[in-house]
């Protein structure tokens, strides 16, 4: 993903939180907003993020994910 696409992205992110008025916003909500960016840009990054986001703690969890995105792009 290119550094344009990713500040794209965040700049996206930015402007959602700031549209809501809240005060505070939850990490996990931005957690949550970030994930649905990059399944929309790249599916890679996509992954990546969530095995940290999602604490994956063995590997059946990260191929279990994985085949999910995969059947959720059509790629299977």
């Amino acid at each position: 993903m290119s550094q344009e696409r990713l500040d794209q992205l965040v700049s996206g992110i930015q402007r959602q939180i700031e549209t809501m008025g809240d005060a505070e916003v939850p990490s996990k909500m931005i957690g949550e907003m970030v994930m649905e960016g990059l399944r929309q840009l790249d599916s890679v990054a996509y992954i990546r993020f969530a095995s940290v986001y999602r604490d994956f703690t063995e590997a059946r969890d990260f191929e279990e994910f994985a085949s999910s995105v995969q059947e959720m792009s059509g790629l299977t």
